[in-house]
């Protein structure tokens, strides 16, 4: 990360002139200030070196050993590091008129630790409020039906919403999950009792189709046996069969309507 000021480092006649001063009195007093001289930085640490009110160079320093002036410079820690938070509930209108209450996670770090320095007064802080009003905005242009169905796309158009905002303050939005939406009790018993009705009509759907299909088999098996009599014998036989695997004493006996239609002629 470059600073892209071009005053950065100027320092002009007085300054150079009490940076000449401090470094004389380093020299005087160089065992005694050593230790307010040298500065450590971790690994995912950078520092950024203000030299008189100025950005003293171009890049951070770090990570290990750097020096600074103890009479004109002071420097400011950057955590490199991914950060994560929580955005809290937000009470959000959608686009078909429904209220949702909807929380997310952000995931971000800093790329660029002198925009992060110079260019916002606490990034943390002002990527969280952006976070928050960035939900609302995004989540305001879509129905419920695309709240609930399309999180990963929701998610996405928020990162990118993000990442372009907070690229001034040196920061990358790795990262944005939709956590949890919370529908009205009345509306989740409405959408209940939808979702049951629907499960109603499509089992009765099936049951019709499935007495429409036995009637058809039904009709190909009376075609069947009405081209061969002896196949309704067998079938009985058949029939019998299976009640006696059952060790039941009950035996039905047909009787064919055939005799009964003679009884009713003779009357």
């Amino acid at each position: 990360c470059l600073s892209t000021d071009k005053n950065a480092g100027r320092l002009g006649c007085f300054g150079w002139l009490l940076v000449i001063i401090s470094l004389l009195f380093v020299a005087l007093t160089f065992p005694i200030t050593l230790f307010l001289c040298v500065k450590i930085v971790k690994e995912y640490e950078r520092a950024v070196i203000f030299r008189l009110g100025r950005i003293a160079d171009r890049k951070p320093k770090g990570p290990g050993l750097f020096f600074v002036l103890p009479c004109t410079d002071n420097f400011v820690k950057v955590d490199l590091r991914t950060v994560s938070f929580d955005i809290p509930p937000q009470e959000i209108l959608t686009k078909d008129s429904v209220t949702v209450s909807v929380d997310g996670v952000v995931y971000f770090r800093i790329h660029c630790p002198i925009s992060a320095v110079a260019n916002v007064s606490n990034a943390h802080s002002s990527t969280r409020l952006l976070a928050q009003t960035t939900l609302r905005n995004v989540l305001g242009t879509k129905n419920l039906s695309e709240l609930l169905s399309d999180r990963e796309g929701i998610s996405v158009s928020m990162q990118e919403a993000l990442d372009e905002a907070t690229d001034p303050w040196g920061i990358k939005v790795e990262r944005v999950e939709i956590k949890d939406v919370k529908l009205p009790q009345q509306l989740q018993r409405a959408m209940a009792a939808e979702a049951e009705a629907s499960r109603e009509a499509r089992a009765k759907i099936i049951a019709a189709e499935g007495e429409m299909n036995a009637s058809r088999a039904l009709k190909e098996a009376a075609l069947v046996i009405g081209e061969a009599p002896s196949a309704l014998q067998l079938r009985y036989l058949q029939t019998l069969n299976a009640i006696a695997a059952e060790k039941n004493s009950t035996i039905i006996f047909p009787l064919p309507i055939d005799m009964m239609q003679g009884f009713m002629q003779k009357k």
